[in-house]
């Protein structure tokens, strides 16, 4: 057994533990609290093997599922970055990348590079994987919003062009599921858990 190899992905195993620490804005389906970004992850890959059948494109489901469970690691040292926070997404890019490149770069060569590329991929958002694992990643806070009575929209006084123009990507990658989520707008919209 090589130790050292062991000894570093072990070190990463339990750095990515901190994940569990990070709030995100979003509340848990109950509104009792915000969920956290390990939660976050574990919902979307969850999410991913139920929804798999209205993805517009074929998907390889298991690469899905390790992007959704890397894509927020980075979020240890770069934080949470709240979608409709302009300011915060100016310095996001560059934020993530530094924490990419520590937080990946903890794992032995090779296991750095594939978890790194994993990323990258979800980022770039061009490969039907990514554009499935995105469409989600949008999806599941919209529900956990709606669920809790408008959460971080009500929290916020996030308008219904804001929330539209997140969701998006849902309506060419998830084409069935577009009518829901323009049901759940409107009825967040009339309930004015969205701004018009």
């Amino acid at each position: 057994m090589d130790q050292p190899l062991l000894m570093r992905q072990l070190a990463f195993v339990v750095e990515v533990d901190r994940l569990k620490e990070i709030l995100r804005q979003t509340p848990v389906a109950s509104g009792a609290r915000r969920e956290n970004s390990a939660e976050h992850s574990w919902h979307l890959a969850l999410m991913a093997g139920v929804l798999a059948s209205y993805a517009a494109e074929p998907v390889d489901l298991l690469r899905v599922l390790r992007m959704l469970l890397i894509h927020d690691v980075i979020e240890i040292d770069a934080g949470d970055t709240f979608a409709f926070d302009e300011a915060a997404n100016a310095s996001k890019q560059e934020r993530e990348e530094r924490a990419a490149d520590r937080i990946f770069g903890m794992l032995p060569p090779g296991q750095d590079a594939e978890h790194r590329a994993l990323w990258d991929e979800f980022e770039a958002g061009a490969t039907p994987e990514s554009r499935y694992a995105n469409a989600l990643d949008r999806l599941q806070p919209l529900l956990l919003n709606a669920q809790s009575g408008g959460g971080s929209w009500r929290d916020h006084g996030i308008r219904r062009d804001q929330v539209l123009r997140r969701m998006d990507p849902i309506r060419t990658v998830l084409p069935e599921v577009w009518p829901r989520v323009m049901e759940i707008v409107d009825w967040a919209c009339a309930e004015k858990h969205i701004l018009p």
